[in-house]
Order: structure tokens, then C-alpha cells, then sequence
């Protein structure tokens, strides 16, 4: 399986690991990691995210974005380095690029409800006055998306012969993100530089990502023959890929493939897209040091030792959220 292309990513079913059954979960384990170890994206479906909970929180971002720039960045917080609220167009930019992305997005962080100590790292939340059910809907969707992403963990540890536990109390309270993204449209192509994309080739900073269906076609995955493929996903089905951080402490067994998205052929470039990825964090002590395991004289350790929180840092000013 390892030296194979591919055109689509394979589709698992969560509860195969999830509902009791020995060789069925062990099957999910291997198809999880051998498709981890090649491409780095898997569609998984029986997740705990419902198709309901899905379309209104798409409903209540969708009413954000219609709202004037002027409301809209009455929720952008100087000094937040865009870890909470509203983040305007052009903002962001991929790593090693200057030209922002043809995009606007908000964040909703981890809210901490009991004496834990991290809870000093994280910022409040921040919530639109003009849309009061956005809160209880993007928080219902964020739990939801971080107990799938423990399951997904939980295999990812087993494949690497590790403790199937081995990520809870790294994940428990992480530094995970929720962010409702508009592609906005754009009315004269013409306006915006010539090299300016919805999304820059790039791959995400954090353990794993987790990606409600987008309203539109766009996103694209980097084949290691350099042929970019088409990501689509079922209504009911989340895209799972792996982050920077799992390819570091895995020393690259497990790919942080590099994806995009696409600007519309010309004439849609008018319409918009949305979309919701959850980007699932640990906690900023979390060592990324290379596992011994994937560490030997075929694959030697390929980067310095950093913690989560040192490493996201670092991205975060190489992405241009952060001075």
C-alpha cells in the first residue's frame, strides 16, 4: 500500500473501531495507518457530528459573513494574534508567501469550565452580539469534533504501537480550534493580485485535522508524483488528515500532506465557499520529540526537539498571525 498512487482517499467507518468487534477495530487500525503512511487524508464516517448540528452551524456562519465588514471587525481583537474571534480578508498567508488569502475566518477556542491550570493559556471566547445561538451551536459542534478526533487518536496510538490512551491527557484541554472560513466572492478578478488563492498550498501546523463537508469543490491534496487530486467527501462523511505536529513526533511515518484550495473557474470567481475545519491541538507542554520508534538507521530523526506550544509559535509567525 505504501508505494501506492491514489485518486481518491480511502473511506472508513469510525464505528468499525468504535463498537466492541476485535478484528473489525484491528482492520480500522491498519487501513488508518496505511493510508496515514501514504497520503496523510481519510474520509470517515459514523463520526459524532450530526448531519443537523452541521447545516445550522454552516446556517448561523453564513449570517455572520452577510453581515458589514464594519460589525464584522468589531470581533477582532488586537493583541489576540487571531486566537479567537473574526480574522479579516487577507490576513493569513501559507507559510514562505507574502500574498494573503482570498479569505475571512473566526476562531472558537477550548473554553476550560473547571480549576485546570492551562486554562491562563487560552484566551475567551468571542461571541456576536447579533447572533446569539452561534455560541451553543459552535460549541456543541467543537465537542463533538474533539471526541471524534480522541477515536481517531486513539488508532493513530495503536498503529504506532503505542498505549491506546497514549494522546488523551495530551489532547485533554488542548489548544484546539474551530474555524468557520468564507472564501469570499470575488466580483472583479481583475482586483485581486495575480497569485492570490482561496487557500495557498500548505500543510496544517497541529496533530490532526478535522473538516465538515465545504460548500464548494476546491480543496486538492499534492500526489507524491506532484499531481494535484480533487478532495471530495459524502454530506455525512469528515475529512481526516494529519498535521505537522503528528508527522514531527512520528519523524514523517505519518504525512502532513500538503493541500489547497483552488480559486473557481473565472466566471464563478463571484461565488462564495464555506467551510469548517476543526484543527486539533494538544496542550502546549506536549514534547514533539521524534518517537524512538520511528527513529533508526533507515529513517534518521529528521528535526530538533520543540514542544506543541514553541512549534505553533513559530508557525503562527511564519503564517503571519503573529509579530
Amino acid at each position: 500500500m505504501a508505494d501506492m498512487l491514489f485518486d481518491v482517499i480511502p473511506s472508513l467507518d469510525l464505528a468499525d473501531f468504535t463498537d466492541g468487534d476485535t478484528q473489525r477495530k484491528a482492520k480500522f487500525v491498519e487501513q488508518l495507518g496505511s493510508a496515514y503512511n501514504n497520503i496523510g487524508f481519510v474520509a470517515i464516517k459514523n463520526h459524532y457530528l450530526t448531519d443537523e448540528l452541521s447545516a445550522n452551524l454552516y446556517s448561523v456562519i453564513k449570517k455572520f459573513y452577510a453581515l458589514p465588514d464594519s460589525v464584522k471587525q468589531k470581533y477582532e481583537i488586537p493583541g489576540l494574534a487571531g486566537q479567537r474571534g473574526y480574522i479579516g480578508k487577507g490576513k493569513e498567508h501559507a507559510k514562505g508567501r507574502n500574498t494573503g488569502d482570498l479569505k475571512e475566518f473566526y476562531h472558537v477556542g477550548q473554553e476550560v469550565l473547571d480549576n485546570d491550570p492551562i486554562k491562563k493559556e487560552y484566551p475567551d471566547n468571542v461571541w456576536p452580539t447579533e447572533l446569539p445561538e452561534f455560541k451553543e451551536i459552535a460549541l456543541d459542534v467543537y465537542k463533538r469534533l474533539e471526541k471524534t478526533g480522541v477515536q481517531m487518536l486513539k488508532a493513530i496510538a495503536l498503529y504506532l504501537n503505542l498505549p491506546e490512551d497514549y494522546f488523551d491527557n495530551k489532547v485533554h484541554h488542548g489548544n484546539s480550534i474551530l474555524r468557520p472560513i468564507h472564501y469570499f466572492p470575488i466580483e472583479d478578478p481583475d482586483s485581486v493580485p495575480e497569485d492570490a488563492v482561496r487557500a495557498a498550498e500548505h500543510g496544517d501546523i497541529n496533530l490532526i485535522t478535522l473538516l465538515m463537508g465545504a460548500s464548494a469543490d476546491g480543496l486538492q491534496v499534492l500526489r507524491r508524483d506532484g499531481k494535484w487530486i480533487p478532495i471530495t467527501a459524502l454530506p455525512e462523511q469528515l475529512v481526516v488528515n494529519v498535521g505537522d505536529m503528528l508527522e514531527r513526533l512520528t519523524n514523517k511515518k505519518l504525512k502532513s500532506t500538503i493541500h489547497r484550495v483552488v480559486n473557481p473557474p473565472r466566471h464563478l470567481m463571484n461565488t462564495p465557499r464555506y467551510s469548517i475545519p476543526f484543527f486539533m491541538h494538544p496542550r502546549s507542554e506536549m514534547d514533539l520529540t521524534a518517537l524512538p520508534s520511528c527513529v533508526d538507521a533507515q529513517h534518521p530523526k529528521l528535526w530538533d526537539n520543540i514542544t506543541a506550544g514553541a512549534f505553533l509559535n513559530q508557525r503562527l509567525r511564519e503564517i503571519g498571525l503573529k509579530k
